[in-house]
């Protein structure tokens, strides 16, 4: 087999997908850690909104604890780190109680726990109603999987509960086009979603939306789809405006028995505890209903199916007093909060990303200003030489092997000898 190519020993790239890789690998880096370059502990941040989390496996094995980017990196280096990608009101867990003797380097001084996190089996390194970890060592071929915005677990595929995986709502090319999801076990508490225009809904090639759960023959119904076309109207909704489907008397469930708030509610079949008393204070309730309909008294009863949520579908959801308080016993307040998004939190992490490549480029350039003529100039030669010594190389390469090390190595020896010849 000597002088074949092998193409198992080499990956060719051109330089152009090379750089594209490299570019679209640190995009991804950057959309996952939220901009953070991991240089300092979050924990004088409090419960974050949201951010990057990870579990030590080495140092918590029962997955009781969370860290932050930077002490994955500085504190656990070498570790068995699982990456749990974004978690929402999270404070870093370093250094804590739960580590027993362990320090955290970056920040010291920390309370004995962090008694508003909320874990789930993810950080215990698995996922999903299998209970499986990720990557799954027994299988040979890895498939997606999709994260509950509710309980924030991440599911297979083919363990949504769907009857068809034509039902996950894709383009042409295979890529979502819902910007949120709701497992099925989430779904019951967000079952008042079933009220709203069908325009929040995303619908697969076969898919059996919730909305569609629900329907009326009665005067009751009637009322309440005239009362909600009504409310639409006055807020200016016409263009969410679609066919609507209302409660029937034998589909509700009684909501008349309030959850105080710190109650715990359980959300999601992990188990994960979400402690109402740190759901978003802030929100100002405003305006009449958009529901036209007391949610604290009567809503659909959800037939446990996963739900598939458009692109600002949240902006929808009604804000006045009543619906408010609702979502606050249900623990689901966050949902009202824009920077609570997956979507708004890569937005914020392109915008930094933008940011700091920009100051990099301008760093550069007055790096640069700041020089002499002489080192500028010697600089700029450089530069020319590379090129040079590059584009020579590339003439005289035979483009059906792959380039190596040794290749590059070359290249630059080249350099240093013509160096050594002016000199």
């Amino acid at each position: 087999m000597a002088g074949i190519f092998d193409d198992e020993l080499y990956q060719t790239l051109t330089i152009y997908e090379y750089i594209d890789k490299v570019d679209a690998e640190e995009l991804e880096a950057d959309l996952v850690l939220g901009g953070d370059e991991g240089k300092e502990c979050t924990y004088a941040m409090g419960y974050m909104k949201r951010q990057a989390i990870f579990s030590c496996m080495t140092c918590t094995p029962d997955g009781n604890a969370g860290m932050c980017t930077a002490c994955s990196l500085s504190c656990h280096d070498g570790h068995e780190i699982v990456e749990l990608w974004t978690k929402r009101r999270f404070r870093c867990d370093c250094g804590n109680s739960k580590f027993g003797e362990f320090s955290c380097k970056l920040f010291a001084n920390k309370d004995v726990e962090n008694a508003h996190n909320s874990y789930n089996h993810n950080f215990k390194g698995l996922y999903c109603t299998c209970d499986r970890p990720y990557p799954d060592p027994d299988v040979n071929e890895q498939v997606e999987m999709i994260q509950c915005c509710i309980c924030e677990d991440w599911f297979h595929e083919v363990h949504l509960g769907l009857h068809s995986l034509h039902e996950i709502p894709r383009d042409e090319e295979g890529e979502p086009i819902y910007e949120d999801f709701i497992c099925k076990s989430c779904s019951a508490a967000c079952s008042f979603l079933t009220l709203y225009p069908q325009t929040i809904w995303v619908k697969g090639e076969q898919h059996d939306a919730a909305a569609d759960e629900v329907t009326s023959s009665t005067s009751e119904g009637k009322n309440v789809l005239e009362d909600i076309s009504s409310a639409e109207e006055s807020r200016k909704l016409e263009k969410a405006r679609g066919s609507r489907n209302s409660p029937n008397s034998n589909n509700l469930i009684s909501m008349s028995e309030p959850v105080s708030a710190g109650k715990e509610v359980v959300i999601g079949e992990s188990s994960k505890i979400i402690d109402t008393s740190q759901c978003t204070k802030n929100v100002t309730p405003s305006g009449p209903c958009l529901l036209g309909v007391d949610v604290a008294v009567v809503c659909p009863v959800s037939e446990g199916k996963p739900l598939f949520l458009s692109k600002n579908w949240r902006e929808s959801l009604c804000r006045c007093e009543m619906c408010v308080d609702m979502y606050n016993q249900r623990g689901i307040s966050y949902l009202l909060d824009k920077e609570d998004s997956i979507a708004e939190y890569e937005k914020t992490a392109t915008q930094k990303r933008e940011e700091k490549l920009q100051q990099r480029e301008g760093a550069e350039v007055n790096f640069f200003n700041k020089l002499g003529h002489v080192e500028k100039m010697q600089i700029l030669s450089g530069i020319a030489d590379f090129k040079d010594e590059f584009r020579s190389f590339l003439e005289n390469f035979d483009s059906s092997k792959p380039i190596t090390s040794d290749d590059v190595l070359q290249i630059f020896e080249n350099l240093r000898k013509k160096r050594q010849r002016v000199q």
